[in-house]
């Protein structure tokens, strides 16, 4: 991955991030990574934990930054999600959900509970 790919999508986790903290979220830890792979945020408000896929893009030439989270990517997400909550989580969670964050452009859309 180039230098300019990493930045673009470390600016895109920023912007996510700061977008989830003015709704009164908690950045619990970003770019989480095991042996697995990686989460990109966790989140938490209260006992409710969100783990968020990041997909950031300049341009849709490509399709949706949304469309790039594919099936096998969910269950990636599910399995590290799972680890992170065994191994880092301070509470026993109330609720989980996984969202997906795109970055098209500098516009932010969020999809709450995208699988």
């Amino acid at each position: 991955m180039t230098q300019q790919r990493r930045r673009l999508g470390a600016s895109g986790e920023e912007a996510v991030a700061s977008w989830y903290e003015a709704r009164g979220y908690e950045v619990l830890t970003r770019n989480w990574r095991c042996r697995e792979g990686e989460l990109d945020l966790v989140l938490r408000d209260g006992r409710k934990f969100v783990f968020c896929e990041v997909k950031t893009r300049t341009t849709d030439a490509f399709g949706a930054p949304v469309e790039a989270v594919t099936r096998n990517k969910q269950m990636r997400v599910r399995r590290l999600a799972a680890r992170w909550l065994e191994d880092e989580a301070p509470v026993r969670p109330r609720e989980i959900r996984f969202d997906v964050a795109s970055v098209l452009a500098g516009a932010i859309e969020v999809v709450e509970g995208a699988f």
